[in-house]
């Protein structure tokens, strides 16, 4: 069964406290749906790297996070803008949160499906 979510713009201002929490930075380029909108979480290492984490729902109907390197999406943050301006273009009820963060920590608590390092 799929379990319920939380609106968006309560997951977005949680994601926020806790990276602010942590001492990174966390921005939101645009926004979606209040309730039920999409996120894309860009995460920048501020070394001209990036990745970008995309949601999905698991076989068992939770909520889960993609990598989207497992796409074939490289690391640096030019691939990583290119890919979510192409999501923006498709996707108008989108959010876009970009976190900034030296050790390139995500704060995301919900399960990440990421290629093997």
């Amino acid at each position: 069964m799929f379990e319920e979510r939380l609106p968006t713009w309560l997951w977005v201002d949680a994601l926020v406290r806790r990276v602010q929490v942590a001492g990174a930075s966390c921005f939101i380029l645009q926004k979606g749906d209040r309730e039920r909108g999409d996120v894309i979480v860009k995460v920048a290492d501020l070394k001209g790297g990036a990745r970008v984490y995309v949601p999905r729902t698991s076989m068992e109907g939770t909520r889960i996070f993609s990598d989207v390197r497992l796409q074939g999406v490289g690391e640096s943050e030019a691939e990583a803008d290119d890919y979510v301006r192409r999501a923006c273009s498709r996707d108008s009820d989108l959010w876009v949160i970009e976190i900034e963060d030296r050790e390139a920590r995500h704060f995301l608590t919900e399960e990440i499906e990421a290629p093997a390092d």
